[in-house]
């Protein structure tokens, strides 16, 4: 497993990028003092680390690389993506069989949005798929309460203001209008948090409803909510295509 030059990351997340454990796993052993950097123990989770040039081993051993392992899942609204919830709401993983090898997701959907998830223990893949210099779009499905007019349509397509900066170009179409709802057909090559239904709110647009149904150019296709299929070399051809 080959990390990208200059990743620097927090050391748990760095074990868990590494395909050890969860996050919180690695808090734990972090703070148990199992956790070496270069040789040297360190017991601070939130230390910085680069995943290219330092040497990260637990218990003395390093990471040992295996077959890349990626999973198209297709969660369902309510489904939270993390490994635990303090609330204990019902996570993703919940949906995968017990002794899968351990995978992370390769970016979020929040409770509230469906579709498609990629789920890895490869941290290149991750890092390809979610990194926004890497241009790899999502697209998605969203039900808006009314109707969006033309500036509103010209806005989103050309980028609008947020808080966190303004949002890049995306691809905007209108699927669908009706009385109440309307439909749209949005595409991003960025993806930051709950951006989609932000870009929308800044608009005068409700989400009722949001779908992520494609990665690059693979699609949710027929892939039942709750339900998940391995990926293969060729599915992973097209998730890493830009279009």
């Amino acid at each position: 497993m080959t990390a990208r030059r200059g990743q620097r990351v927090q050391l748990h997340r760095a074990l868990s990028k590494l395909g050890w454990g969860s996050r919180t796993e690695a808090w734990n052993w972090i703070r148990a003092g199992q956790v070496q950097v270069d040789g040297r123990t360190v017991t601070d989770p939130l230390s910085w680390v680069d995943l290219n040039t330092q040497e990260i081993t637990r218990a003395g051993t390093p990471a040992t690389p295996g077959e890349t392992l990626a999973l198209a899942l297709h969660k369902p609204r309510g489904i939270v993506t993390t490994r635990r919830d303090e609330r204990g709401r019902q996570t993703v993983y919940d949906l995968l069989p017990a002794g899968l090898p351990y995978v992370f997701p390769a970016g979020r959907l929040d409770a509230d949005s469906e579709g498609l998830l990629i789920l890895t223990n490869d941290s290149d893949l991750s890092v390809r798929l979610t990194d926004p210099e890497c241009h790899i779009p999502k697209t998605y499905h969203v039900r808006v309460n009314g109707q969006p007019d033309a500036e509103s349509m010209n806005a989103l397509c050309h980028g609008i203001e947020l808080s966190d900066g303004p949002t890049r170009p995306a691809r905007v179409r209108l699927q669908r209008t009706g009385t109440r709802t309307s439909d749209l057909e949005i595409t991003l090559t960025e993806g930051r948090n709950r951006q989609i239904r932000r870009m929308l709110a800044a608009v005068g647009h409700k989400v009722r409803r949001l779908v992520r149904v494609g990665i690059g150019s693979f699609e949710l296709g027929d892939l039942k909510a709750g339900t998940y299929r391995a990926l293969s070399s060729g599915d992973l051809a097209a998730l890493l295509r830009s279009g």
